[in-house]
């Protein structure tokens, strides 16, 4: 160390030794001598008595050069460390109405360890006993691995301070990190490259005088500072990740220290790649899914009574649960909900859409999409909305008879991963079901962990319920506002009307007149006008009075083909067979020719768009096919039929959904099947109409 370096380390110890011997002082004065059975105030008053001294023989090695101050210096600082482990201690005892988590036993024993450990070493350093290795090097891994269980211990403080007390604390915490920090620095170098940083040393006891204020601060902001405080397997989880970091860098220092010392030429080259390789695998574990999952498990397991933090697993679940807004959205949100519970990677939801009496999948997340659906009258719906058990499949396979008498589907034995069923009920009504892929660690099923997915269940199906039901209310109040709108249009039909009964009645007096003419002709010119404009709002919304009827489908099928081709585009029509179906004649035209329409709306004038009527299975069926831009599998389940939701600039969104309806009216039903940029087909199943007169006359000709 050269003489610039010496004169600022001595400044620094000095400045170590005024201001603690003046801390001391000042907590003497405050009563901490006298409250020895408050052994928080004890602890801190024994630290700052230590650190004090640290500076003192550190000054006092730097005017002599003696050993035995170097000893002292290097006891004083170890035992500077123990009482603020001790005090650190203190801070996470628990109360007496809770008792001792189990979480927090292993921090005491370590932290004797380490410091029996640092004072083994100092003895074997003054009695020259080289048994464990080179004594110096012994006493720079204790001192490395002080600073990393001091850094754990004050992280674990942090944490689980009461949120009215942090205030209090934060400036001790904010001190003792920037302490920490730097001794576990200046350790680490120095184990790594066997030799101290000299200026990063020169300047170490200016570190510690600077952070003496903080501490102060703490002390004297309020008498109250020190909480009780209870530790949470989410704090112990991050202190168990910076405890097994720091042993692994620890280790990893060890290995690269010997790898320069027996490498000789090539030692340094070695030992910088064999850090960099440490913190790349240390970097990858800690991002690890896998990693991260096992961890929290095995600290579940060992050292909690309940393996979950049910106040912070709740609030996440229902911050997960609210941060979307549309029930496409919601879906995924319960399954991640729920998998993260779990270490679960994948998962799908399963509920009924709109006209369906059986579950589907509604939603998935990283798991492989499935068309197959569950009658909500199966088995598996049945015991599930009966018992309310969450099902595990691994369990099913191995003891079914717990199960008593269900049969699960074989689309579900068959899914991929597939591990747990979670039922959503909301009451006694089950809608829907959950199914979980199997977890990136080994997870015990127990009654915990169904108590937990049942309530969460329950939880998450109450959201869907009012998503579904909001979803509904709107719908209801769009058509409020159509029928709104429909109203002015009716006064504005009312209007026309009105007019053109007027002008009719002057035509039978005036003829003859060549001026009425011309504006009778400007008349209903713009009274057609107007007309359009109102049939472009209302989108033939109208129900034709009347009963149905027998209806032929061969000739509405031939009308909507002529005003195709009257319009410049061809329909390819198969007419296999006459079919009458019954419903209202205008009515069924014009639902037929909206979906042609669409077609051809969705096709280019150099694509196909054909339409086929047979029969099928005792019912009429149309078939309208195009070659044109499709529609995703999402758009069809969730949007397509219904109101006010359409692909088209100015559409409306109403066509669609009242040809689902009146079909369904009819009896018959409605099936689509697209593809994005490859067409759609459009399949209608209509009830057959048999006309009693004509068989009447089929069975005379036959005789």
């Amino acid at each position: 160390m050269d003489s610039g370096n010496l004169v600022l380390s001595a400044w620094g110890y000095g400045l170590v030794g005024l201001a603690y011997s003046a801390f001391a002082l000042r907590l003497l004065q405050l009563g901490y001598l006298r409250s020895a059975r408050e052994l928080s105030k004890t602890t801190v008053l024994a630290a700052v008595t230590w650190t004090a001294l640290w500076g003192w023989f550190g000054l006092a090695l730097l005017f002599t050069g003696k050993p035995l101050f170097l000893w002292f210096s290097t006891l004083s600082d170890l035992l500077r460390y123990g009482c603020w482990y001790a005090l650190l201690l203190v801070l996470l005892r628990p109360n007496r109405t809770h008792g001792a988590p189990a979480g927090m036993a292993w921090m005491a024993p370590v932290a004797v360890a380490v410091v029996f450990f640092g004072l083994l070493a100092l003895s074997f350093a003054a009695l020259r006993i080289s048994v464990l290795g080179d004594t110096s090097r012994l006493i720079l891994f204790s001192s490395m691995a002080s600073s990393v269980l001091a850094m754990v211990l004050l992280e674990q403080v942090f944490r689980n301070v009461a949120e009215d007390s942090r205030w209090n604390i934060k400036p001790l915490c904010l001190g003792l990190a920037g302490a920490f920090l730097f001794d576990l620095y200046l350790f680490s170098q120095a184990v790594l490259f066997n030799r101290f940083d000299a200026d990063a040393l020169s300047i170490r006891g200016a570190v510690h005088t600077l952070i003496a204020p903080l501490l102060l601060l703490s002390i004297t902001r309020r008498s109250d500072w020190i909480s009780t405080i209870r530790l949470s397997p989410r704090a112990a989880f991050h202190s168990a990740t910076l405890l097994i970091a720091g042993i692994y860098l620890i280790f990893i220092s060890g290995v690269g220290y010997y790898v320069r010392y027996f490498g000789g030429e090539w030692g340094r080259a070695l030992q910088l790649g064999l850090v960099f390789f440490a913190l790349v695998i240390l970097v990858v574990l800690g991002l690890s899914g896998s990693v991260r999952a096992k961890l929290r498990v095995f600290l579940g397991k060992h050292f909690f009574r309940y393996r979950f933090d049910y106040r912070e697993e709740w609030l996440k679940f229902t911050r997960t649960l609210s941060a979307k807004n549309s029930p496409q959205e919601m879906g995924q949100q319960v399954i991640r909900g729920l998998a993260d519970m779990l270490e679960s990677p994948a998962g799908g939801l399963w509920m009924k859409t709109k006209g369906e009496t059986a579950f589907s999948q509604t939603a998935r997340w990283n798991l492989a999409q499935t068309l197959e659906k569950e009658d909500a009258n199966s088995p598996l719906c049945q015991f599930m909305m009966t018992s309310g058990w969450v099902i595990n499949l691994e369990e099913y396979r191995s003891y079914s008879r717990r199960y008593g008498q269900l049969k699960l589907p074989t689309w579900l034995q068959e899914l991929a991963q597939a591990w747990l069923v979670v039922p959503l009920m909301v009451g006694e009504e089950l809608i829907g079901f959950c199914v979980l892929a199997s977890a990136r660690t080994r997870v015990d099923v127990n009654w915990e962990v169904n108590d937990l997915l049942k309530t969460a269940g329950q939880q998450a199906a109450s959201f869907l319920a009012q998503m579904q039901a909001t979803e509904a209310l709107l719908e209801v109040r769009k058509f409020d506002a159509f029928n709104r709108m429909s109203a002015f249009v009716v006064h504005d039909l009312k209007n026309i009307v009105t007019q053109l009964s007027l002008m009719m009645k002057n035509a039978k007096r005036l003829g003859d007149n060549p001026e009425f003419q011309q504006d009778m002709l400007m008349t209903v010119e713009n009274s057609l006008d107007r007309m359009r404009q109102l049939m472009l709002q209302l989108r033939e919304g109208a129900t034709p009075p009347g009963t149905a009827f027998g209806v032929n489908l061969g000739g509405i099928i031939q009308r909507i083909e002529a005003v195709a081709a009257g319009r410049g585009r061809t329909l390819e029509v198969q007419l296999l067979e006459s079919v009458v179906t019954r419903g209202h004649e205008e009515r069924l035209e014009r639902i037929i020719g909206h979906v042609v329409q669409n077609a051809f709306d969705a096709t280019d004038p150099s694509g196909r768009v054909w339409l086929n009527l047979d029969r099928s299975s005792g019912q009429a069926r149309i078939v309208v096919g195009d070659t044109g831009q499709g529609m995703s599998q999402d758009f069809i389940r969730d949007r397509l039929f219904k109101p006010f939701q359409t692909t088209k600039q100015a559409g409306m969104g109403i066509g669609a959904y009242e040809s689902f309806q009146y079909v369904q009216e009819l009896g018959g039903r409605i099936e689509v099947d697209s593809e994005l940029n490859k067409g759609t087909t459009v399949k209608m199943l209509l009830p057959l109409f048999e006309n009693q007169k004509e068989s009447d006359l089929h069975s005379l000709e036959a005789t």
